[in-house]
């Protein structure tokens, strides 16, 4: 019998139409060369231009909707035209905090043929799973604007720990670690964040006792921010908290490949509720409808979407043929030094699955 796999696709703003719609084409050709699951894509025009039309990023029953999905593929939200805390929270943050996706799982891996700033780094030497605590922490929205437009205006931004949001995402990370025999490093700042980063600190250590078999480090993030460009190699499997993983996956796209080969998954584990893929680029305006966008990152969230379904084999199929296409260099778009256009690279990707 064949699985049928339900995707809400929000293209979003700028180049996310021109990525999504060779994610889309790279899902349906694994699915027909499979042979044993196909995909059906629901369209809904969301984001900034829905908001300049409608006063809203998505409409009311928005999550009432996407909750009959499988999964969500998202392509970007972001527009100079919309303020950055209305497009991110009335679409990326409540779609994340209203699934329950508390695990953003962002590889940063240097692939064979992708570009790194760094001098004398080598493939083995960047090969990291950033576990980012995706539903708390400091994008919780806790806090109060006091006094406003007064002299004495004061605002206060709270960051939300809690013991059960700690505790799942470091668990997650230990058997992610136990699982691959890999070490866990722990990254923070308890130093000077003397309630939650303390607090983080108290249960990494609390669970770590569960798991003798895996080897562990702690960091503070700005030595960790150090240490990966200095010393990447230290890094195999992180756990962090929702800010510090925010900013350290984005440093670690710069030293593996660049952002256009960054891709993240927001999982509810449990699969109560939808996950949701995306490449973590942004919209960038300057380059849309130009062809020239990067679709590599989000043929990177496709695969993490087709392991998420337990199709392991054409996940890890997909990344290989990521690094084949980096390596052959014969259809990159220009920011891998490449002529070729958006969807010329993702034709080209499709052909080279073929040959899997």
């Amino acid at each position: 019998m064949m699985d049928t796999y339900k995707i809400a696709v929000i293209a979003g703003d700028g180049i996310g139409p021109e990525v999504i719609a060779e994610g889309i084409k790279v899902l349906n050709k694994a699915a027909e060369l499979d042979g044993g699951f196909r995909f059906e894509f629901t369209h809904f025009p969301w984001g900034c231009d829905y908001y300049l039309k409608n006063g809203e990023m998505m409409p009311k029953d928005g999550i009432e909707t996407l909750s009959k999905f499988d999964a969500i593929f998202l392509g970007a939200v972001g527009d100079p035209k919309v303020p950055d805390h209305i497009s991110l929270w009335d679409l990326l943050l409540i779609i994340r905090k209203s699934f329950d996706q508390y695990i953003n799982l962002r590889p940063v891996k240097l692939l064979k043929g992708a570009p790194c700033p760094l001098a004398g780094v080598g493939t083995e030497d960047i090969d990291m799973t950033f576990i980012r605590e995706n539903s708390e922490g400091e994008y919780a929205g806790s806090g109060a604007w006091l006094y406003k437009g007064k002299p004495n205006e004061v605002v206060i931004q709270n960051g939300v720990f809690s013991r059960m949001g700690c505790e799942r995402v470091i668990r997650y990370a230990f058997e992610l670690a136990k699982k691959e025999k890999k070490t866990l490093t722990s990254i923070s700042k308890g130093n000077a964040l003397n309630y939650s980063m303390v607090f983080w600190d108290q249960i990494f250590a609390e669970v770590s006792k569960e798991y003798p078999e895996v080897e562990t480090h702690k960091l503070l993030v700005d030595a960790a921010s150090m240490f990966m460009v200095k010393d990447p190699k230290r890094f195999q499997i992180v756990v962090t908290s929702n800010l510090f993983g925010d900013i350290l996956t984005d440093l670690g796209a710069a030293i593996a490949g660049g952002m256009g080969l960054a891709a993240g998954a927001n999982l509810n584990p449990e699969r109560k509720f939808p996950s949701m893929f995306e490449p973590i680029h942004g919209s960038a305006p300057d380059i849309a409808g130009k062809g020239l966008a990067d679709p590599l990152a989000t043929i990177w969230a496709a695969a993490q979407m087709l392991e998420h379904f337990g199709r392991e084999d054409w996940g890890k199929k997909i990344v290989d043929g990521i690094e084949t296409m980096l390596c052959e260099r014969k259809t990159l778009t220009p920011d891998l030094g490449g002529n070729s256009s958006t969807s010329e690279v993702g034709d080209a990707f499709c052909k080279l699955m073929e040959t899997f």
